[in-house]
């Protein structure tokens, strides 16, 4: 899941799913190896509703979204989306709400150091999006260091094209679709709601199809230029920032940011030590600066994983904040 130079101490497996979304039944008859487990989901549960408490949402709307009752969905697993002749086979599996569309969508991308990671990391999130009336598509993109940036760009701008020819498909409203990502998945989308702004990020694969109308971002590393060693931003970008300083440049979010971009909630780890906090502060205040609505929620106490395994109340402030940007009339 994500850079630094620390990361490559990290395993190099995929992110489990989040604790949070831990479950365990009540039986009749219980014995050890039933009750240590309950107990353990109980821990958990506590330490996520006391660290909770422990945050701060900046800019969070005085009038809170309309809550909405929870929606059934269909799952459609493997989906290719690349067009014939891409580089690299891709596929999404795409989470479709019950009921009469057209829905917002969200595209939804995971972590893994743009090295690794698969869209099963996103899981737990994207049944929270479609249980809260969203069209999901959680989707796979191009490995560094085989494929170097801008390729995970590229990946996710035919992400988006593909959704909204197929948005009849699957009842989705192209006028209303959201980026959400953590990590380098959130470095993604961040960079996929700038890249209008930039002729040298948009094109070849930029129009009108592949645009955001809101970001959400979690654990963003916002500008590469602050990373100098380890391993992942060099094999991303092609070298390090002496050999590859446009790279560095083009690659963070933060230099794109103009009064065009889309709405964005930051969410991040207040004591993350591989992408340390000010990435979203700097980043929030940019966007504040050119006049763009942002909300940041900050988390005490959860490092850069921990703020991805079990994260309080991000997400559904992060769905809240989907409802308003894109249910509201």
């Amino acid at each position: 899941m994500l850079v630094g130079a620390r990361f490559s101490e990290m395993t190099s497996a995929g992110i489990p799913m989040r604790l949070r979304h831990v479950r365990w039944t009540m039986k009749s008859k219980t014995s050890i190896k039933t009750i240590v487990p309950r107990l353990r989901g109980a821990a958990i549960l506590a330490a996520s509703l006391l660290l909770a408490a422990c945050a701060t949402h900046s800019n969070r709307p005085e009038t809170p979204a309309a809550s909405m009752p929870e929606r059934d969905f269909e799952r459609h697993e493997q989906l290719r989306y690349s067009p014939e002749g891409w580089p690299e086979a891709l596929h999404a599996d795409i989470y479709q709400p019950t009921g009469q569309g057209p829905f917002p969508a969200v595209l939804l991308v995971h972590g893994g150091g743009w090295a690794r990671g698969e869209p099963a990391d996103m899981t737990a999130i994207a049944e929270e999006l479609a249980g809260a009336g969203f069209v999901v598509m959680n989707a796979a993109y191009r490995f560094a260091p085989e494929y170097r940036f801008p390729a995970q760009l590229h990946d996710l701008q035919q992400a988006l094209r593909w959704l909204r020819e197929e948005a009849p498909q699957f009842g989705v409203d192209s006028e209303r679709v959201a980026g959400f990502g953590y990590s380098a998945g959130a470095h993604l989308v961040a960079l996929l709601g700038l890249s209008a702004a930039d002729e040298a990020l948009d094109a070849p694969h930029g129009s009108t199809d592949t645009r955001l109308q809101a970001v959400v971002a979690g654990g963003t590393p916002t500008d590469l230029r602050k990373f100098d060693g380890g391993k992942l931003v060099p094999q991303f970008l092609g070298g390090d920032q002496r050999q590859a300083p446009e790279a560095y440049r083009l690659a963070s979010p933060i230099v794109h940011v103009t009064p065009a971009a889309p709405p964005f909630f930051l969410y991040h780890g207040g004591s993350d030590m591989l992408v340390n906090v000010d990435h979203a502060e700097d980043f929030a205040a940019a966007l504040e600066a050119a006049g763009v609505h942002v909300e940041l929620y900050r988390m005490r106490l959860r490092g850069h994983i921990t703020a991805f395994l079990s994260d309080g109340t991000a997400v559904a402030r992060a769905i809240a904040f989907l409802r308003v940007q894109l249910m509201s009339e």
